[in-house]
């Protein structure tokens, strides 16, 4: 039952950087999701995946952990408090909660384990666990923003109720098997002697309530299972595996709380012609060995349409031209990339006579210029 080693967790070691690690929590998290892994515990171990980075993913506490473990990062542990109050880095509800299962809360020996912050929570609203999913657009698409329709599966909280699942807030009253804790204590003969275990209550089953009359939306449920039609709004500039939020399209939440929010990792098709590197758009462009030499105007591609572009004379393969302003937009900063255009020298293959009189006259004049060949041989002499 003890908790595994962070980096073990992500599957990584002491050395990966910020970007290696937000990789293996993509990778592992994808991999764990309830909504796509049906082992039975795909739920825990994405948990597992989503607390290792919690830490992981932050530069102070990935110190604190790496100076003392599970302790420096746990609110009450050994770097915050200068001893093991926090019991190292399992915390005081997750070692309840294990003890509860296995040994009982031990309170005929004088333990107490935060058994109580533990109990509260479960009978508070909280806000559900998020979801993830990925969506795939066109480059061009990604470039100027763009709407998608999903179809989703989704518990929303009812409406008439507002989550309690009861006709009337007059009818809901505290438990009284367990005065509203959700939890209560049974006290059993053990070869140790007395042991009392804490375990969820059986007649409010952890809430701490009791419904009297249940509401008729949602037959006491608290939420109503829909399949809706989710709007995405990609903004314009996304890159791949960026995401984007969409709040209260998650998970349930619990005892009347919110859902968590909806998750959608972008991912981004190739292009044929046009590849971004950053804001920066990158194309290769052809021209002609005459135009290349004697420099011309040629329309170039752009994401937003063709624009005018001028080749110098004298340009050289594999040269590239900065056309400003003409790259991708950053989502965040909202600043706008340059387009990169890398010149290729398109030398013909096949001439017509007329074309080779003149190529024959540029090589054989008398006033003609000494060839780059020429040139090179001469380092060698």
């Amino acid at each position: 039952m003890a908790k595994r080693d962070y980096y073990e967790v992500l599957g990584i070691d002491k050395s990966a950087s910020s970007d290696d690690i937000k990789r293996a929590y993509r990778k592992m998290a994808k991999k764990y999701h309830p909504d796509v892994n049906k082992e039975p515990d795909a739920e825990e171990k994405f948990k597992e995946v989503n607390e290792a980075y919690e830490v992981l993913g932050d530069e102070e506490k990935k110190a604190a952990y790496d100076r003392y473990g599970f302790a420096g990062v746990d609110p009450n542990g050994f770097a915050s408090s200068g001893g093991f109050g926090g019991f190292s880095g399992f915390g005081g509800d997750d070692l309840n909660d294990i003890f509860s299962s296995f040994m009982g809360n031990m309170g005929g020996f004088g333990f107490n384990f935060g058994g109580s912050r533990a109990q509260s929570a479960r009978t508070q609203a909280m806000k559900g666990e998020n979801r993830y999913m990925q969506l795939s657009i066109d480059f061009l698409d990604a470039i100027h923003g763009v709407e998608r329709i999903v179809t989703l599966d989704v518990d929303k909280r009812c409406e008439r109720c507002h989550g309690s699942g009861a006709y009337s807030d007059g009818d809901i009253r505290t438990c009284p098997t367990c005065h509203g804790s959700g939890r209560v204590t049974r006290t059993s003969r053990t070869a140790f002697g007395m042991m009392q275990q804490v375990v969820e209550c059986p007649d409010c089953h952890g809430s701490g309530k009791i419904i009297d009359k249940k509401c008729p939306e949602c037959r006491g449920e608290g939420y109503i299972h829909k399949r809706e039609d989710i709007e995405i709004k990609i903004p314009a500039g996304i890159a791949s595996g960026q995401q984007v939020r969409i709040s209260g399209m998650g998970e349930r939440g619990y005892n009347g709380g919110p859902n968590g929010d909806l998750y959608v990792e972008i991912n981004v098709r190739p292009h044929k012609y046009f590849t971004r590197l950053g804001n920066d758009i990158h194309i290769k462009v052809p021209i002609s060995a005459v135009d290349a030499t004697l420099g011309t105007k040629v329309d170039v591609p752009t994401v937003n349409g063709d624009v005018e572009l001028n080749i110098p004379a004298g340009t050289q393969p594999g040269q590239q031209l900065r056309m400003r302003g003409y790259g991708a937009k950053d989502v965040r900063s909202q600043n706008v990339g340059d387009q990169i255009v890398e010149v290729e020298i398109n030398i013909p293959k096949k001439l017509t006579k007329e074309e080779r009189d003149i190529y024959e006259k540029l090589r054989n004049g008398k006033d003609r210029k000494e060839s780059v060949f020429e040139r090179f041989k001469k380092n060698f002499k």
